[in-house]
């Protein structure tokens, strides 16, 4: 029987972990399962969380540069593009000028940089 790993949780590198979890948390109904200045964790039960860590002098990702590239990136799924890019953007999220994927996903970047995308598929 080969072991299998089961993806617990997705940790993003950021200054200031808890700006960068209330942003998720608003966006995405999550709620705090841990929090520290260091380190905060949001879940919704399903299993796999999604965290927050400190990083001394760090870098925001530049998109679609690739001087300070991006390590990888979260897609979230929206049942109204529109309505979830408003969100978001109030939230703090920019919108950049490059937007690959002729309107099947949105890119956007959040407070600390980090690339994500908005999908209805």
């Amino acid at each position: 029987m080969v072991p299998a790993a089961v993806l617990r949780g997705v940790t993003l590198d950021c200054a200031d972990p808890r700006a960068l979890a209330d942003f998720y948390g608003a966006l995405t109904g999550m709620r705090e399962l841990f929090g520290t200045d260091e380190y905060v964790a949001l879940t919704a039960g399903s299993g796999c969380d999604l965290g927050f860590q400190k990083v001394d002098a760090y870098r925001a990702p530049q998109w679609p540069g690739q001087d300070v590239p991006q390590q990888f990136h979260l897609d979230f799924l929206a049942d109204d593009l529109d309505a979830m890019e408003e969100l978001a953007l109030e939230l703090g999220a920019a919108k950049p000028d490059h937007q690959p994927g002729d309107g099947r996903w949105r890119v956007l970047l959040d407070p600390a940089g980090h690339p994500f995308c908005l999908t209805s598929s």
